[in-house]
């Protein structure tokens, strides 16, 4: 007979969760495993809320699994590491992110690029090689591998920089793989939405020349104004969309 969630390992945690796909979430009790050698346990203090999470919740991608305790944007305070973590101390501030597995043997784990491995365990709606559960960061503790786990520098509060572990990669990435990170290029960025705004705050701290594109009017102000965008471009006015030689970075 499988053990209740509750019951599959020592560390007993609470959650929120959802059980079906009306989107409500509610208490839940379950557990996690106890820290290993290679593990960092984490006391969440704070959990990004990503469009991710709501998809998932709902199971408008069809592959939730109830019940489904949501968060990928994990930041927090190591209670915990494992006699083989070097990096992480008890007190550390640190985060996780949308993944907290993989093979670590493959070529693409081996280039640091885990996220393509093939055996790769997302923090939730996955489960473990021992056929355990995961769940999210929807919770106040959780255990994760130390590769997978990431240092919070102290300048950066932690409750402001949770998203950067989604939406902040997500748009980050690419802008470092096209060398979108030298003062003075020009960033496209289409739509002011999730992610759309963490890409123009981080194109201005690298001192580019960001133009925010989008269908909405109403987003001039607050791309120009709040955001420091230095130019504005309304996608549904023809002229203006002629702009040419601009480099655009899709966010959708």
């Amino acid at each position: 007979m499988s053990k209740s969630a509750e019951e599959e390992h020592p560390q007993k945690a609470l959650a929120w969760a959802a059980r079906d796909n009306s989107g409500t979430l509610s208490p839940f009790h379950f557990s996690r495993r106890e820290n290993g050698d290679d593990d960092v346990t984490l006391k969440i203090l704070y959990c990004g809320v990503c469009h991710s999470d709501l998809h998932t919740v709902r199971n408008e991608w069809g592959f939730t699994h109830y019940p489904v305790v949501p968060g990928h944007e994990i930041v927090g305070v190591a209670t915990k590491v494992g006699n083989n973590v070097t990096k992480f101390k008890v007190g550390d501030r640190v985060g996780v992110g949308v993944m907290v597995g993989s093979c670590k043997t493959c070529e693409c784990c081996q280039q640091d690029l885990e996220n393509y491995c093939p055996r790769m365990i997302f923090t939730y709606n996955s489960h473990n090689p021992d056929g355990t559960k995961n769940y999210g960061g929807y919770s106040d503790m959780i255990v994760v591998d130390q590769r997978y786990v990431l240092r919070f520098p102290d300048n950066l509060p932690l409750d402001a920089g949770a998203p950067l572990l989604c939406a902040g990669i997500t748009v980050y990435s690419p802008m470092k793989y096209y060398g979108m990170t030298e003062a003075g290029k020009h960033l496209g960025v289409a739509g002011l939405g999730g992610l759309g705004h963490v890409a123009v705050k981080i194109g201005k701290a690298f001192g580019l020349k960001v133009t925010v594109i989008s269908s909405s009017p109403k987003k001039e102000s607050e791309s120009i104004n709040r955001l420091g965008a230095d130019s504005f471009l309304l996608s549904s006015d023809p002229a203006k969309m002629k702009v040419r030689n601009k480099l655009t970075l899709r966010i959708k």
